[in-house]
């Protein structure tokens, strides 16, 4: 292995490549007089999807691509990560994330001043829920999450036969099938790096008539993916492989 690429930076790496094109997308379809602008949900999934897959591809082969401290969590509760890596691949997917979410700031310059609702300038960097009920948005959040550890698991269980090129593409399905299922009700963070890192890089960009940065509002995505990871990891361990041990 290069001695450039270790987990961190490929951790870094690959969250830049995901906050770049999944908040990219947004953008796109929400500010004013982009070219996508109104071009809708299925946009928004589907560039999520893939900004997913190129994250995976770009880095995968060095620390598996969590992209997620959720995920990263989950996979030190379930045994397939030693507690001792985690810090090096969360510092790495956060530092990646305020990058990614810097570069779509830039990408989009001429843009914010032109867009009037600061509502979906938030809404490029961070998520907000459709209906502000807390306790149903962090449920949603935890199943969105749980049905990610699921089928990021069972994607990658030898038993399934999947080879290291197809890997990517199904985790891309299985998140556009998340946003398109359950991304509703609060626009399926299932990250909280995608979710925290862009928020604070809204709260301190120069972005012009920009709102709050909801803080009221970030923990959900941040519990919600955590416990729900959590969860979806060890149903997969518990009744999952149980087919099979």
């Amino acid at each position: 292995m290069n001695w450039m690429m270790t987990t961190f930076s490929a951790e870094l790496l690959g969250t830049l490549i995901l906050i770049l094109l999944g908040d990219g997308v947004v953008a796109n379809v929400l500010l004013s007089k982009s070219k996508g602008q109104n071009s809708g949900w299925i946009v928004i999934t589907a560039g999520w999807a893939f900004a997913v897959t190129m994250g995976v591809y770009v880095t995968g082969w060095v620390s598996g691509a969590h992209l997620n401290p959720a995920v990263t969590i989950s996979m030190v509760v379930v045994g397939n990560l030693p507690l001792s890596s985690a810090f090096s691949y969360i510092a790495g997917q956060f530092i990646g994330g305020c990058i990614g979410a810097f570069l779509v700031f830039l990408s989009y310059k001429s843009h914010w001043g032109v867009t009037d609702n600061p509502d979906f300038k938030l809404s490029v960097f961070c998520t907000m829920p459709a209906i502000r009920k807390a306790k149903h948005n962090i449920m949603t959040e935890i199943i969105g999450t749980a049905m990610l550890l699921m089928g990021i698991l069972g994607i990658s269980d030898t038993h399934n036969g999947l080879s290291a090129g197809v890997g990517p593409i199904a985790v891309g399905i299985l998140i556009f099938a998340i946003g398109l299922s359950l991304g509703g009700p609060t626009g399926y963070a299932i990250n909280p790096v995608r979710d925290l890192a862009p928020r604070i890089m809204h709260a301190i960009l120069p972005i012009p008539g920009k709102r709050n940065s909801d803080w009221s509002y970030a923990w959900i995505p941040i519990v919600g993916p955590i416990f729900g990871g959590v969860i979806g990891a060890l149903i997969y361990k518990l009744f999952c492989r149980s087919f099979w041990m």
